[in-house]
């Protein structure tokens, strides 16, 4: 998957909780928030947090995709809340390589 597929994946489907979503699709969308923040945020600030309220849902949509992709609940998203420790749990599964096989979240997705 693209850069571009992917930002177009994840926004297409907005408020989308089940299902999966491969690895690739997660972290560029997860770029393409990163560096539009980022870019948002030099001429004013309130772009980018306007930016960031916006793309809230698709962020957690994906990133509940991306949990059921590695056979969790996206509810685990719940471990950003937890300082450090939290953060490097969720971080690695988030990076775990997704179920070849069905699970209880669907088929898994063609490369």
């Amino acid at each position: 998957m693209t850069f571009q597929q992917s930002i177009q994946q994840c926004f297409k489907k907005y408020m989308d909780f089940s299902g999966r979503a491969k690895r690739a699709e997660y972290w560029w969308f997860v770029l393409f928030l990163c560096l539009a923040g980022l870019v948002l945020g030099v001429p004013e600030d309130n772009l980018s947090r306007l930016f960031s309220v916006v793309t809230l849902l698709p962020a957690v949509a994906a990133g509940s995709r991306r949990l059921h992709d590695t056979n969790k609940s996206g509810w685990l998203q719940l471990l950003w809340l937890i300082p450090v420790l939290g953060w490097l749990a969720l971080l690695y599964l988030l990076a775990a390589d997704g179920d070849i096989a069905a699970n209880q979240y669907g088929e898994p997705l063609a490369n």
